[in-house]
């Protein structure tokens, strides 16, 4: 379900919504659509309802601990955790064509940006999911520096 929310100066929200119908049409995504409502709401309570911060905390201790190996790569800058996101930054900006396709074959979806590989994994991820994403990501690092 989509959903979204977009923040604009008045001048700009006047030019976009008082303009010819375009390329910022996006309807469907704004429309007050009932069902597209009530799904982030019904995410916010099932969030809210469980002990997330418990969550991050395991998740953000498991990633830093299992991360902490990439720290030893000479292509490798900088390691660092905050909540339930982990980075390892590179030297230099990766492949992300070559790079992506070496995580699919691991069998992880890890989508680089620049020079940081990152993840964010869901809070409900159990701690064997979690190993096997942060093992693949440094298997892939060894194996695309070489």
């Amino acid at each position: 379900m989509s959903f979204a929310a977009t923040l604009a100066t008045e001048k700009v929200a006047q030019t976009i919504s008082g303009g010819v119908a375009g390329v910022f049409m996006h309807g469907p995504t704004f429309m007050g659509n009932p069902l597209a409502c009530a799904v982030p709401c019904a995410s916010v309570d099932l969030l809210t309802a469980s002990p997330w911060r418990e969550f991050i905390r395991r998740i953000e201790q498991q990633m830093s601990d299992e991360l902490e190996d990439a720290r030893n790569h000479k292509e490798v800058s900088d390691v660092r955790t905050l909540g339930a996101i982990g980075v390892i930054e590179t030297r230099k900006p990766v492949d992300v064509g070559k790079i992506q396709s070496m995580f699919v074959k691991e069998g992880i979806w890890v989508r680089p940006f620049g020079k940081n590989i990152y993840i964010m994994p869901p809070y409900i991820i159990e701690s064997d999911q979690l190993t096997k994403l942060t093992t693949g990501i440094l298997k892939v690092i060894h194996e695309y520096y070489g």
